[in-house]
């Protein structure tokens, strides 16, 4: 999950293809005080993924691990080792190498379930006392906030990343078809819906096959955004954090709303289909498309933007918020203050050195350097703000901001906020200020998913089943005849509780009333 803009930047620039890590005398003292221990080094084994880049240099002997060895490794007579795991199946890999007993000593996972079966079957080690003990600069930097999304019966059984960038959906329309029809930017759902049926009937691009509202049927990116929040109504906090949204009251309107734009031809026609969003993004970069919803920073990425001004020079998108409320708000999700789970399992001989390590690599100069790298060869700063340049060969990073090397944040890591978003801005070159104001946009009114500090044993169970039948039922929903979806609706969601939804919600609830007691 890192959904940055950072992540469309592997255009290949010229350069140095090699750079020899410069030794910090501060980045090697601050956490590891003294000499170097004495005898064989021993050798750390750190999980990375293994995205299968073209041209990714070698994992374990770049310019990032060399650096990585030369500050760390030799102040603790130490070797760090990079074990890959390919990134397509790194829950697959990682069972396996715990199940062996062979899983790296700093191993992770975004998944939050897959934590939770291995707490539960007592597979990794508790790392309070390792924190306390040797990881001062690392609690400081985190947070007791973060640090809670690690906690699993009260106990910290795994270190999350700090998640720097929390926008997480947004919405876009073509502000030059806005202005060729004479139309105001969308503020509510109404105001949308005129704009969506202008499109359909005046094809201001003049385009063959005009799609008002962009659709896939992959989820995230070319969804609903927050219009569901729209129609949400009133809900107490238990309900709302324990209740499946087919139940929430409203949700019901917020699908048939979506079931009568796509009967009137306001949709995708063949979206259902488009499971790869391919099409969709065909359709974004070839002009035909007025409007949809995405990552927040989406239609700023390189692979959307520099085909759509190439083949519509005059295209513009622009965020905006047009899902408001009762209450006059526009509520969306965003990020968690968490990223990626970091744990050390409990085959590890090495625990302390672990805890040494990220504890070393929350320091903001070792952080720095494994961002951005040296200035004039793998960053130069414009207006104070470090853009990264985008290599081949040993300076290639192999994932935004080398976020497979630093495992104690997810996002840009400035020290600073407002210089962290004008970060990501930068690498959107002419479309800083959309950026600006679409992370802005996003990350107002917005809300985060309830943490649950004991493990669902239900949605560990059903979750993958229930997560399937979530785009089934959504997918079925909007494509039926009008006249048939109160029925279809109510039968669905019948069958979504009975597959595992009600399990989930009554485990949900007991997990919360626990909490709120134990924090009377």
């Amino acid at each position: 999950m890192a959904l940055t803009l950072l992540t469309s930047a592997l255009a290949a620039c010229s350069g140095q293809n090699t750079n020899d890590p410069k030794e910090s005398p501060a980045t090697g003292e601050s956490s590891t005080p003294g000499a170097a221990p004495s005898g064989d080094p021993v050798t750390l084994t750190v999980e990375i993924f293994d995205r299968g880049i073209q041209g990714q240099p070698d994992l374990n002997d770049n310019t990032w691990t060399r650096y990585i060895n030369e500050n760390f490794g030799k102040a603790n007579n130490a070797i760090v080792k990079f074990v890959p795991v390919p990134r397509s199946q790194e829950i697959d890999k990682l069972n396996v190498l715990m199940a062996a007993g062979e899983a790296p000593d700093i191993s992770f996972t975004y998944d939050g379930a897959t934590v939770s079966r291995y707490a539960k079957s007592n597979g990794i080690m508790q790392l309070d006392d390792l924190l306390e003990e040797h990881g001062q600069d690392l609690k400081n930097y985190l947070g007791e906030t973060v640090l809670t999304y690690g906690r699993y019966n009260g106990k910290l059984m795994a270190i999350p990343a700090k998640r720097t960038s929390l926008a997480w959906i947004g919405s876009f329309i073509r502000k030059d078809w806005l202005d060729k029809l004479g139309l105001p930017v969308p503020t509510t759902r109404e105001e949308l819906y005129e704009a969506l049926i202008a499109f359909r009937d005046k094809n201001p691009g003049g385009v063959d096959g005009v799609i008002p509202w962009g659709v896939a049927a992959t989820g995230m990116n070319y969804g609903y955004g927050n219009l569901s929040e729209s129609f949400w109504e009133e809900q107490s906090e238990e309900e709302f954090v324990t209740m499946p949204n087919w139940l929430k009251p409203g949700n019901k309107e917020a699908l048939k709303f979506l079931n009568k734009l796509y009967n009137e031809g306001l949709i995708s026609p063949d979206f259902a289909l488009d499971k790869t969003a391919q099409q969709a993004d065909a359709d974004v970069t070839n002009g035909k498309v007025g409007f949809f919803s995405a990552n927040w920073d989406y239609p700023l990425r390189q692979n959307i933007s520099e085909p759509l001004r190439a083949n519509v020079p005059e295209a513009v998108f622009v965020p905006i918020d047009a899902f408001k409320n009762d209450e006059g708000k526009y509520k969306k999700i965003a990020y968690n203050e968490n990223g990626i789970n970091v744990f050390i399992p409990k085959s590890s001989k090495n625990a302390e050195l672990a805890m040494k390590y990220l504890n070393w690599m929350s320091n903001p100069e070792v952080l720095f350097f494994l961002q951005y790298g040296e200035e004039g060869v793998n960053h130069k700063m414009v207006n104070g703000i470090p853009q990264v340049i985008n290599q081949t060969g040993d300076n290639m990073q192999t994932s935004a901001l080398n976020l497979d090397y630093t495992l104690v944040v997810n996002g840009v890591e400035l020290g600073d906020q407002e210089k962290n978003i004008k970060a990501l801005a930068a690498t959107a070159p002419g479309l800083e200020e959309i950026a600006e104001q679409s992370y802005k946009i996003n990350t107002t009114d917005s809300y985060t998913g309830f943490f649950f500090d004991t493990p669902n044993e239900a949605n560990i169970k059903f979750g993958k089943t229930l997560g399937d039948l979530n785009k089934q039922m959504t997918d079925k929903l909007i494509v039926c005849k009008p006249s048939e979806f109160d029925g279809l609706y109510d039968s669905l969601v019948q069958e979504y509780m009975a597959a595992g939804g009600q399990a989930v919600m009554d485990e949900s609830v007991q997990i919360y009333r626990a909490m709120q007691e134990a924090n009377k």
